[in-house]
This record gives structure tokens, sequence and C-alpha cells, in this order.
């Protein structure tokens, strides 16, 4: 079976958000909601909905065009639609009564193989369907999807025995391929896995807080030492919504068993009555733990005193000295100052409290662990966690608490252990088990369990992945490039020349690269070593150019930022298999610079090769100096196409854990005749195109919209991209662009604009306008 067509019912956030994200797979969607009392127009809740999608940050829809996927309807008068779809998705108000009538009308219209899910989170399986027919049952399940769904890669799925297994896998295949999602199994309990364990974690981490008498930056700053979102516990309450804790936590209280231990931690504490009370609920009210002020023509933050209940400036909070090393976070916990103490109650209680869910909740720790990183953008779930800082460590650690320790974790035994090359996990009777893949996923942290890197260094391995193919994986900070990298590449061509097929460039950080190690680079700009400035750039050029011209191919697999001269990498590549969550960007003006390791090169010959316009070459170069000169980054693979990043014929991966064997599977089919680029010849008119680009640098300076230095960034970014003195009747080798690269970086890194604005990122990681 597959599903070419959806329908979602109730267009509240969560809703169209799922319906968004269906777009976004390029499949259409329907979008019904009840008829508005109010309107003459019987669609205008499910339009509003698109309309409001089309305008909110971070954007629903991966690019506004999929909006035009989803038709608005209402339930009135298009129900009987959604006979033609393969699958609805009901996620109406939280009211068993509302839900169950609905089924019975969706029995009655969809077809004997439409799936019908609900996106509940609170309601069990056995209730929602326990008035309907046999064969409702037999294509009904829960799918949990997380907020926002486009970019929380959880899914949640309960079944019951009744459900067609032909129906089930189905949606896990389209869930998996097209949505990119991890599907975790969850028994029919309250809460499922990941808001089970989540509100004990963030509602024992407020109640701690306030007991230590400590701020909201402290705990932060201590939470995230072990691998939770920057937006800290805190944080994450704003952008949840403080007002939907206390109906979590009632929820909770009358279905738990009285044994539960989150029983002893559902009381609302005051301060968080009263903010709720005032309309301090988060980021959908008037501000949160956390809020922005209007100060003047700026925004300042502040952060509520949570002894005081009042708003004062906030300040970043940094504990120095600890990194994510297992050493280090013990050495931390086992301190006795306040924040050490408030860690180790939030995450030993976590950490019992996860295994006493055991088999209720779920089978085994690698579902929970799973879900919590896919739900909650843990770096390591809480069993995952535990043992890497010891399970020993733990269990020498509590003893003095007396506390009643779970089977699972009582006799001191590792989580997780590496079995001849494959990672297994512990199950509740003390075996191990292997953690399976799906067919079609590979991962590169599996493949270092199994074999040595071919070659390394400190910020770049080469490793083997199978069939001829190596994947080159970049490791350093936000895996920035530098010296290291560089010659990592140039020594990985040689092997792969010598005894390999193909590259991949791939990595499984939260990013594929931020580009320049800017800390490498300004020593040698702040102390006017000019010979170092021009040999770094030279470097990267040349490895760059080695890289296109490699007699291999090459495919690119970038997830996440690639900025600078991380999207200078890609435009190298000969292909590039992305995952639809790529922000890719020649991002270089921001710090006073041009892209200089031959990104001005690779963009403006792409837009010169485009089918021939009226104009000559000067509207490829307008375009491209628009985009290089606002340092335009794409919000997702698709909108990475249209500002020409990426070509036509690259394609996007869904589900991120899918991304390195596509990419393999990619330079496979590559392989077989594959012939090295042509040299790029450029006809470009020089000095009379540069001209026309100082009109509308001009125009932009006087609207505001360019300040003093940009004005002259983008003026060396013209020259660049105009061919410097040259005319249309020279013809220029992509040599004598990056020459004109070369030349403009040297001038720039000499202003003092441009080391005001390195200086300014530096210090701050922010951009300065100047």
């Amino acid at each position: 079976m597959n599903i070419e067509k959806v329908a979602v019912i109730g267009a509240g956030v969560m809703g169209s958000g799922i319906a968004a994200h269906i777009a976004n797979a390029g499949i259409p969607v329907y979008l019904l909601d009840i008829v508005a009392k109010d309107s003459s127009q019987r669609n205008t809740i499910a339009e509003g909905a698109i309309a409001k999608m089309l305008k909110t940050r971070p954007a629903p829809f991966m690019h506004s065009k999929n909006a035009r996927l989803i038709t608005a309807g209402n339930i009135e008068d298009d129900l009987e639609q959604l006979a033609e779809v393969d699958w609805v998705i009901e996620a109406v108000i939280e009211n068993p009564a509302i839900k169950q009538e609905l089924y019975q009308k969706l029995d009655r219209i969809c077809g004997p193989n439409t799936l019908i899910s609900s996106n509940t989170s609170t309601l069990p399986l056995k209730i929602l369907s326990a008035k309907q027919t046999g064969s409702f049952k037999r294509r009904f399940m829960i799918t949990h999807f997380f907020n926002p769904p486009r970019y929380m890669r959880l899914l949640e799925l309960v079944t019951s025995a009744e459900l067609d297994q032909d129906l089930f896998q189905a949606v896990c295949d389209f869930a998996d391929v097209k949505l990119g999602k991890g599907n975790v199994l969850c028994k029919d309990t309250p809460g499922f896995i990941a808001n089970r364990i989540g509100t004990f974690w963030m509602q024992t981490a407020v109640l701690e807080a306030i007991e230590l008498k400590l701020s909201v930056e402290q705990c932060d700053a201590a939470l995230s030492l072990f691998g939770i979102p920057k937006t800290g516990i805190f944080g994450l309450l704003d952008l949840i919504g403080l007002d939907l804790m206390p109906h979590v936590l009632n929820n909770f209280k009358q279905v738990l068993k009285p044994e539960d231990r989150l029983h002893s931690i559902t009381a609302v504490p005051q301060i968080l009555q009263t903010m709720i009370s005032e309309g301090n609920t988060g980021r959908k009210g008037k501000g949160g733990f956390y809020r922005l002020q209007a100060e003047g023509k700026t925004k300042i933050k502040q952060v509520i005193d949570l002894q005081r209940g009042t708003y004062h400036l906030s300040k970043r909070f940094k504990i120095e000295g600890i990194t994510h090393n297992p050493a280090d976070l013990r050495q931390f916990l086992e301190a006795d100052d306040a924040l050490s103490i408030y860690a180790w109650r939030v995450w030993s209680a976590t950490f019992i409290y996860a295994a006493e869910l055991i088999p209720e909740i779920a089978d085994n720790i690698n579902a929970i662990d799973s879900a919590m990183r896919l739900g909650y953008n843990w770096r390591y779930g809480p069993f995952e966690l535990l043992d890497r800082l010891g399970v020993e460590w733990f269990m020498q650690k509590i003893k003095p608490e007396h506390q009643l320790l779970p089977e699972l974790i009582v006799d001191g035994k590792s989580l997780y252990r590496t079995e001849s090359g494959l990672l297994q996990y512990r199950d509740k009777s003390g075996n191990y088990r292997p953690i399976e893949r799906a067919d079609g996923v590979i991962l590169l942290s599996d493949i270092k369990l199994q074999k040595p890197a071919i070659q390394e260094n400190a910020s770049a391995s080469l490793w083997d992945i199978g069939d001829g193919i190596v994947c080159l994986e970049f490791h350093s900070k936000m895996n920035t490039q530098n010296p290291d990298t560089m010659g990592l590449i140039q020594q990985s061509i040689a092997i792969v020349s010598a005894e390999y097929k193909a590259m991949v460039i791939y990595n499984e950080g939260e990013h594929f690269s931020a580009g320049a190690n800017l800390n490498l680079l300004a020593p040698a700009i702040l102390g006017g070593d000019w010979d170092t400035v021009k040999s770094i750039v030279q470097l990267g050029q040349n490895t760059f150019r080695a890289l296109k011209y490699a007699p291999f191919p090459v495919v690119a697999a970038p997830s996440g930022l690639a900025l600078g001269g991380g999207c200078e990498i890609l435009l190298h590549c000969d292909a590039i298999q992305a995952h639809a969550e790529l922000y890719m960007g020649l991002v270089e003006v921001g710090v006073g610079l041009v892209p200089a390791w031959g990104g001005c090169k690779e963009l403006l010959g792409r837009w010169l090769t485009l089918p021939k316009r009226p104009g000559g070459p000067m509207p490829a170069i307008a375009q491209t100096f628009e985009t290089i000169g606002l340092a335009k980054v794409s919000g997702s693979a698709q909108e990475a196409k249209e500002l020409l990043y990426m070509a036509n014929s690259d394609v996007i991966s869904m589900n991120k854990s899918r991304l390195l064997a596509d990419a393999k599977a990619r330079a496979l089919a590559l392989v077989n005749d594959y012939q090295i680029p042509e040299q790029v010849v450029y006809q470009l008119p020089g000095k009379s195109a540069w001209s026309a680009l100082a009109i509308t640098i001009d125009s932009m300076h006087k609207a505001g919209k360019a300040s003093a230095y940009d004005v002259q960034i983008t003026q060396q970014l013209a020259r660049v991209l105009s061919g410097g003195d040259a005319d249309i009747t020279q013809p220029l080798t992509e040599q004598n662009i990056l020459d004109l690269e070369l030349e403009s970086f040297i001038y720039l890194v000499q202003q003092p604009g441009t080391l005001a604005r390195l200086e300014h990122m530096l210090k701050t990681g922010k951009p300065l306008r100047n």
C-alpha cells in the first residue's frame, strides 16, 4: 500500500503543522476543521491556519510553495472527500466523546484500506476505540507527532492487536522515508514515553531549583552540560507554554497508579501559578521564565527571580572547565556546591524513574533513549547518559541515599556494550541484545565500532563504508575548516584515487560545517601577517579545486548549517544528497569579507550556465551579487535549490538517519562512466558591470538597507563577480576568478571595518553592522 493523499482533521497548531509537513514531503493533504460560527466563509478556520503558517517562524513549510498542496475545508461540507485518501489523522480537541463521534463518521466514509489515526498525547487507544466497530479497530492507531512537526523527529506509535499489520507498516514506512520521522513503538499508557519521562524531568528541575534557591540561568547552565538543548530547561518550558504544565500534571494525577513516583511532584509551585495568572505563560504570552522587553529601539532579555517573582536583566551564566567528557561530568556531580547538588538530584531522579517504567511504557531501554533524543533533542537518552557516567559509579554515589532501585540498574552492570563491532543494549532480563537498524540506514557511529579510520587527524577522519566508498568526516568544533581539515582532504584525494571508487563527505554532528575557523585565522589578520592569511586562503582554494577535479565522484551529504567555507566545499562536489533541514549560505560579508575559497566562482558559474536569458551575463552577476551580498541562507534544502546552492539534479533525504546510505548509493551510481568536470570559462563585462552594481549598492545604502561598511564590502564583491578589469571579449579561467577573490579578501582584511566585525563576531558570536 502506498500513501499518496492524506487528510488532517483539526487545524490547530498541531494539526496544521502536521498538514504542512506532509505537504513538505510533496503529498497532497486536506486540512479540515469546524465551520466558524461568526464567518460567512465556511473554511475560514483551516484557511486562516494556512495563512498563519506562511508567516510563522520557525517556518512550518520548507518552502512557501508547499502550501499549495494543502486543500482547506470543513467537516460539514468536505468529510465525504476523505473517501479518496490513504491516511486520516485526527488532531481535534482532547475530548473522547468528540473524537468518538468523528470516528463513527470516518468509519462510514473512509475506504477499508484507509488508516485512521489520532494525534492524541493524553488519551489511551483503548478509550478512543472502545465504542467503535471491528472494521474501524482494524485500521485505527495513535500516531503522536511532536511540536513543531517539521522539526521534531519523534513519532510515537501506539497499536492494538486488531490493527492490520499491512496498514501499520505502510504508515511506518511513509513516516520514516517521506516525513523523516524516527518511529518509536510505545505501550498504551499515559503520556506514552517521551512526555511521561519529560514531564517528570521538567517538573523535578523546577521544584529543585526553587528548593535550592538557584537562578534560572544557573539551572539551565548546569543541566545543559549533559547534552540537553541550548534553550535549557526553563527555555524549553517557555516554548511549551507554562499553562500547559498544570493540565498535564493533573491528567497524570488522575490516571497513574498510586505508587507512581510522579505523584510526589505534581504540586504546581506558587510562582508558576502567579506567572500563569498574570499572562506570563511563555513565548505565546507576555513572557515566561525569560522574556524580551523593549528598551528604546532595542530589546533586552530579562529573567524571573524564582524566589521573588520579579524580573531583572538576564546575564549569561557559564560553568567553566566542564566538558561533555564523562570524567568531567562525574567530577561535577561529585562536588558539594549547590549547582552540582541540583544537577545530581534532577538526573538521578530521572534515571530511576525511567528505569522503573520498563516494561510499563516500553519493552527496552533503547526505545526510551530514542524517544528522548528525538522528542526532546537530548544528545543522549537517560540510559545512554547513565551508562556514560557509569552504572557502577552511580550505584556508589546514590548508596548513602538508601533508595530502592529498579532491578534494571541495581546490579551496576553496563546498559550498553559493543560486541563483535555491534552495539547492544541490556534487556530487562539482564541479557544483551543487538540494536537493529532499519533497511537503508547506515550510521557512521556504527562503522566506527567495527574498524579504525583509514586516515585521521584532530579535525577530520576518513572511513571505509563499504563497496569501495569512503566517508570523509569533519569533527572539529562546529566542524569548522582549518589547515588540518584541508590536509586530510588532500590526503583523501590521493588515497581514494589509488584504492577506492568514490567519496562521500558527511558527519553526524548537529551541523555539517560552520565555515572557516575564525579563531585560527584571526591572529594572523589582527597581527597583520598578510603572508599567512594569503597562504590560508590559497590552501582552501587549491584544496577545494582539487576536490572538484578529483578523478572520482564526490557526493556531499550535509545537514544543519553549511555556512561560509562549509557552503564552499559543497559547491565543489559532483552532487549533493542533502538532509531536508539544510541551512546553507555564503555569509562572509557578515564578518567583513567576501567568499574566497571558490564560493564566488562556483555560485556565479551556476547562474551563468542557466538557460540563456536576455541581457547577457548581467542578470546572472546581479543574482549572484544579491545572494552573496545579502548573505542569504536557505531555510531548507528546498530553498537551497532555489538559491542555486544546490543543483536541480541534487537530491533531498527527509530522514537524517538515511542520509549516509542515500549518499553512498548516489556515489555508487555516479562511478560508472564518471568524467571529470570540464573547466568553466567566464565571459564577464568587467568595469561596466562593476559600475552598474555600484548604483545598486548606493541605492541600498540610501534606503538604509546597507551600512557604510557594507558598501565597501559589496564594492569588492562586485569587482570579483564582474571580472575585475577584464572586458566581455576576454575569457577568464577559474583561476582568474580565484585570484580576484584572493585580492578582494586581502584588501578587506586590512580595513578597520573588517577588523571590527571579526573582533565582534569572535567576542559575541553575532555579526556587527558597522
